[in-house]
């Protein structure tokens, strides 16, 4: 089904949650009249799935682990027994960010993370940070790239005496954060200044990380909880301190969230802006991942909310089903955005005139910001924005490519909440709608095994090099290594950084 866009459409499938001035359009979308009856007690299923959840049913069997990234915003709706921590680390996490700004020592604030205890903060520093108001400038290691970190090190050179690191891992022995922690305080011993004066731990109660923090007698420590996820995490400590930390409104965030939570609670799908959202995902990529999901917030503040979303959506729902015949089907949607309107000059015109293998969220804000400087032609900068928008969700519509709209007043800690709020409930609706689990990530321990073990073949490897030369099969063999691919790749690793001889093609005999 392929609707015209109308007026009377528009308003039968427009969805305000006027609490918070956000709305979602639908109308563009390709569904059929009578697709809501038949999703109807799926839908209903999901909303018992939902309802369990906030309960406190254990969600993540591999782990055997509740899920309560929606208690974070209200502590009342938790189990008693979590109650009283969650409000009491929003307070510890103000407190300290009170006495970090009252004591004017830290200028500065480097966040060491990997994945969501980084992405999120690094999305809600950049939609909500303003250089003139921020109370320290933020900057992020969020690699084990050694060259990446050399460069965030620079431009803090001389500044370090001024700079707070907070260093966020739930088990403290996630590498990229642990090597990137070693080499900042590796920074911080060549600079003759004392790291643990100067650092923070986000981590689990007696954690490696947790562990190292007090026995160094860092700064603070702030709690991890085994029932909130990582790409779930930043209405947490690893999200609200460095908000905080930043001088932003993190009681604007928790509102925001609590209040699209319960807009997201109601069980009138039609009235459930994350209830139609996960539907209109399943309508457009036929329940099994078969359409990208295009992420267009048009506001630069919002740049980085498809890389965001992009852990959320495919982290939760890029997983594999077993079908009752023993077949296996693979689930996920995969995401990716920039902003418009430089989505016009860059990937639009394959949008418009290209494969049809995708549906559209534009995200509109309806506040332009900035100084209304009004242009030659009497419009402003504003306008023009929203007219791209505008226009671009009418070209697509004409080609007959599928567009829905979320609509925000302005990019604030409220509606910032909100996004993330939203997008949480609809990546829980849809799992439950297409029959897999949004709470594990196998695929993720997978790559970290699969990792460890090319580490420890590479000590091997150095073990067996001597001064005389061998063929990448002799080296193999004599490590016990089953790939010699795998084996060449890292002498060619190992040449490149001095740790061994030349390993190019013509190195070695075949």
């Amino acid at each position: 089904m392929n609707p015209e866009p109308s007026w009377p459409r528009f308003l039968e499938y427009y969805c305000p949650v006027p609490a918070l001035d956000l709305s979602l359009d639908i109308s563009r979308m390709h569904f059929e009249a009578a697709f809501f009856a038949r999703m109807e007690p799926a839908m209903q299923g999901a909303f018992i799935a939902m309802d369990e959840l906030e309960g406190g049913s254990v969600a993540n069997p591999d782990e055997k682990r509740q899920v309560g990234h929606y208690w974070l915003r209200a502590p009342e709706t938790a189990p008693e027994e979590f109650r009283a921590m969650i409000a009491e680390t929003v307070k510890r996490v103000e407190a300290f960010a009170s006495k970090v700004h009252a004591g004017k020592k830290f200028q500065n604030l480097l966040l060491a993370g990997i994945g969501g205890s980084a992405l999120g903060p690094m999305f809600v520093a950049d939609a909500l940070g303003d250089p003139l108001r921020d109370k320290m400038k933020v900057s992020f290691v969020d690699n084990t790239d050694p060259d990446g970190i050399a460069r965030v090190l620079a431009t803090l050179k001389g500044q370090l005496g001024q700079t707070l690191v907070v260093v966020t891992s739930k088990s403290g022995g996630t590498p990229e954060t642990s090597n990137g922690m070693q080499i900042i305080a590796g920074a911080y011993r060549d600079s003759g200044l004392d790291f643990s004066a100067h650092a923070v731990a986000v981590t689990k109660e007696g954690s490696a990380l947790d562990r190292r923090a007090l026995s160094e007698k860092w700064l603070e420590r702030f709690p991890m909880w085994d029932w909130v996820g990582g790409r779930t995490s930043e209405l947490s400590a690893v999200g609200l301190l460095p908000a905080a930390l930043q001088g932003l409104d993190i009681r604007g965030l928790l509102a925001g969230a609590a209040e699209c939570d319960r807009a997201t609670r109601v069980k009138e799908t039609r009235r459930n802006p994350a209830a139609l959202l996960a539907l209109m995902w399943h309508q457009a990529t036929g329940g099994k991942g078969l359409k990208d999901m295009v992420v267009l917030p048009y506001k630069d503040r919002l740049l980085l909310f498809s890389r965001y979303l992009q852990q959320l959506v495919m982290e939760s729902l890029g997983k594999e089903k077993v079908l009752p015949d023993g077949t296996v089907e693979h689930q996920g949607i995969t995401v990716y955005g920039n902003k418009g309107s430089t989505d016009q000059h860059a990937y639009v015109q394959q949008l418009r005139d290209g494969v049809d293998n995708f549906f559209v969220t534009f995200i509109r804000v309806l506040e332009s910001g900035g100084k209304p400087v009004t242009l030659e032609d009497g419009f402003t900068a504003g306008d023009y924005l929203h007219g791209f928008l505008l226009g671009t969700r009418e070209a697509l519509s004409e080609k007959g490519r599928q567009s829905m709209t979320i609509t925000v007043p302005r990019v604030d800690a409220m509606s910032v909440g909100a996004l993330i709020a939203l997008f949480e409930r609809a990546v829980g609706f849809y799992a439950s709608l297409v029959g897999i689990n949004a709470y594990h990530q196998p695929g993720v321990e997978g790559g970290k095994r699969a990792a460890n073990g090319v580490l420890l073949l590479q000590g091997r490897v150095m073990d067996v090099l001597t001064a005389v030369p061998q063929t990448p099969v002799q080296i193999a063999a004599a490590a016990g290594a089953a790939s010699v691919e795998t084996v060449f790749l890292l002498l060619e690793h190992l040449a490149s950084n001095g740790l061994a001889h030349a390993a190019g093609p013509d190195s070695f005999s075949r």
